[in-house]
């Protein structure tokens, strides 16, 4: 597992860089900038998510079908405790788009997160010295 969280810490930012240039996503562009983001990641291609926008301006992102986890559970396994090892990828991936971003998690395996597999919260700070 801690090799796992180790490798997220590098691969994510490293992700949102590369999809930022190629997609001609601003540095520092806030939450909007994190939403476009992450479409384009590798996760959007082979499982269904979601976001949404809370009334109080935070994004939310929802995982909807998680394929691996989807696959454990199809035989017969339990959930693959992957929260620690997201924190930190969600983490690194929302910081290398504006540092100004924080992410929380609002549940992820082991947590039960009702309709869907995780859920993750995004808010952005005020600049430093504003």
């Amino acid at each position: 597992m801690d090799l796992n969280r180790e490798s997220w810490r590098r691969f994510s930012p490293a992700e949102a860089k590369r999809i930022m240039e190629a997609f001609a996503i601003p540095a520092g562009g806030g939450l909007q900038a994190l939403e476009k983001a992450l479409s384009y990641r590798l996760y959007a291609m082979v499982n269904k998510q979601a976001v949404a926008w809370t009334e109080d301006g935070a994004l939310e992102f929802r995982m909807i079908e998680c394929r691996v986890q989807a696959t454990r559970r199809r035989k017969g396994l339990p959930d693959f405790p992957c929260k620690p090892v997201g924190i930190v990828e969600y983490t690194e991936f929302a910081a290398a788009v504006d540092p100004r971003i924080r992410t929380e998690c609002l549940a992820c395996p082991p947590d039960a997160a009702g309709d869907c597999y995780c859920v993750w919260r995004f808010t952005l700070t005020a600049a430093p010295g504003s």
